[in-house]
């Protein structure tokens, strides 16, 4: 991976890339919206309320997901210097702000028709409120400290030290009580959804990802021509 820490490789890198993923991204979206929206049926229990899952369970894997990256970014910036990884890390950060954001209203919105009500302090909707404000407070704070050096590294250690709220996501239902139900779509004996719903699911859940693949090649890329544009500014 250190070959990508020149800018103009990842730029090519990235150039490449960009069209073909976001070809596919259009298509797997516009599938999964077709499947998820008139081709699946609705719960037996739950009815068309149901349908708040196929943006939901994407949106909170990711939530997740791009948080570990942003770890794992950091850990490597912090270790082996890589300037890429420093830049992952930072321009993921809204994305995984957003998608934690949808996380938290899609919850709500389904939440209401279900429990009765819109929002309860339980382990897991705190925990995922938590990741939320992690990822402001790291926005905030790469915007303050980012220009240094040790600024970056401050950033880094903060992801670092947040990580410690995702195994809380994950285990929450396990270990309190709440009203969040536990793994209803992967458990232990396998998939647990009929595949009339695994098909949207899985299609929104990989459209979902390529839309934080695509997102983020573009402000990686911007990032550092914004960075280009610095340093001439600098020395000039």
């Amino acid at each position: 991976m250190h070959k990508f820490a020149n800018p103009a490789q990842f730029t090519r890198l990235a150039d490449a890339l960009l069209p073909w993923l976001s070809g596919l991204l259009v298509l797997l979206l516009a599938f999964g919206l077709w499947q998820a929206l008139w081709v699946s049926p609705p719960d037996y229990q739950q009815g068309d309320t149901v349908r708040i899952m196929y943006v939901h369970v994407p949106s909170a894997s990711l939530s997740m997901g791009i948080y570990v990256g942003m770890a794992l970014a950091s850990a490597a910036f912090l270790i082996w210097r890589h300037p890429l990884a420093d830049v992952v890390a930072r321009e993921s950060a809204l994305i995984g702000a957003v998608y934690t954001a949808l996380t938290l209203l899609t919850g709500s919105l389904w939440g209401k028709p279900m429990w009765g009500i819109w929002w309860v302090w339980d382990a897991r909707l705190t925990s995922v409120l938590v990741l939320f404000f992690i990822y402001i407070a790291y926005i905030a704070l790469c915007d303050a400290m980012a220009a240094r050096e040790s600024g970056k590294k401050i950033c880094a250690v903060f992801v670092l030290i947040g990580l410690v709220n995702i195994p809380v996501i994950r285990y929450s239902v396990e270990l309190w009580s709440t009203l969040h139900q536990p793994a209803s779509i992967i458990r232990e004996g396998g998939i647990a959804i009929h595949s009339s719903m695994q098909i949207p699911l899985f299609s929104m859940m990989a459209a979902f990802f390529l839309i934080y693949v695509v997102t983020l090649l573009i402000r990686v890329k911007a990032a550092l021509i914004r960075q280009k544009i610095r340093r001439i500014a600098f020395t000039s």
